[in-house]
């Protein structure tokens, strides 16, 4: 089951929603997403867990939890929807 998670701390690292996530079940990746141009979280990322209750259970008791000192959001991911690059650039 591939999650979703928000309103992270920019110094957040993968180890550490890693180990967030561990509390409820085997964790297959987890990823904390950067700005491309400076490295630094962009405050959102995804866990992957390996099995869907243990994922459920994970969505239920985090969601709307406070997390260093931050209110996150968590919820099952949506795939990803690819945009169209504009051809407007000057």
């Amino acid at each position: 089951m591939n999650i979703f998670i928000a309103g992270l701390t920019y110094q957040i690292t993968e180890q550490d929603l890693r180990e967030l996530f561990e509390e409820y079940g085997t964790v297959t990746s987890a990823k904390v997403i950067t700005d491309r141009f400076t490295g630094r979280s962009r405050g959102f990322g995804f866990v992957e867990m390996e099995n869907d209750a243990e994922g459920h259970q994970a969505i239920e008791q985090l969601n709307d939890a406070e997390y260093d000192g931050r209110t996150i959001t968590v919820d099952v991911a949506k795939p990803r929807v690819e945009r169209q690059r504009s051809m407007n650039r000057y």
